[in-house]
């Protein structure tokens, strides 16, 4: 499932915006549906414009409610009337994921061990550390099982000293869900920390839930902000030289 809300603070109608031949939440769907990975790929959408691109090329989006506080929010009202065990959610401003990554992730679910995880993500090591003190790259700590222990804006963990080598991690936001999990999730309220930080995923951690993260290679790129949509221009235009 792709959430894809039409306003956006730091870029207004970003998903709308044209990347190459079409717009970007559709480079996003055809790049999902392509990875043959899913049984079914829907936009979970608030405005016509998004549902009507969507359809009107052989897609498939649901219109939802405008007033969802995240895009967890927004899945989980088209959750609930599908039978699915796991449900994947990818955002709509990530228009190059790689299928590898996104097998990873779903593998978190196997075997005897997969039977307790609730929700996974991705994560990737950080190559530059002058991005570690940005706020909009999103850190997350890990225990030595690779479940999540906490994400946040800042840097973290704090080097007091400097004296300790420290692997940092940036979080990638997609995320898997049990069904069950994602419906939890909105009956909860946004929790303080998810409030302070303005990151949903914090929400399971104050709730007792730990994130299984996966460590990927993945170096999209995410479109925030305008300067995002030139970059993501050039990406594409390298692959096709490809």
């Amino acid at each position: 499932m792709i959430p894809a809300r039409y306003a956006s603070t730091r870029f207004p109608f970003k998903l709308m915006q044209p990347l190459g031949n079409k717009p970007v939440i559709r480079h996003t769907y055809d790049n999902t549906v392509a990875t043959g990975l899913f049984d079914d790929v829907l936009v979970i959408t608030d405005h016509a414009s998004i549902y009507d691109e969507i359809t009107g090329h052989g897609g498939k989006a649901v219109m939802s409610n405008r007033n969802h506080e995240s895009g967890s929010d927004r899945i989980a009202e088209a959750a609930e009337e599908s039978d699915a065990d796991i449900i994947l959610n990818i955002q709509g401003d990530e228009p190059f994921l790689k299928k590898e990554s996104l097998q990873q992730l779903l593998d978190v679910f196997n075997g005897e061990e997969g039977q307790s995880v609730q929700v996974g993500s991705l994560m990737k090591k950080f190559t530059d550390l002058s991005l570690v003190a940005d706020p909009n790259f999103v850190k997350v700590v890990v225990d030595k099982k690779m479940q999540s222990l906490l994400f946040s804006r800042s840097p973290i963990p704090y080097q007091r000293d400097g004296t300790v080598e420290f692997v940092y991690y940036e979080h990638i936001g997609v995320y898997a869900f049990r069904k069950a999990a994602l419906l939890q999730f909105t009956k909860w309220q946004p929790s303080l920390l998810e409030q302070i930080e303005k990151l949903e995923q914090l929400r399971y951690l104050d709730n007792g839930i730990l994130l299984k993260m996966v460590e990927t290679d993945f170096s999209g790129i995410k479109i925030d902000v305008p300067a995002d949509l030139a970059k993501a221009e050039l990406f594409l235009k390298n692959l096709y030289i490809k």
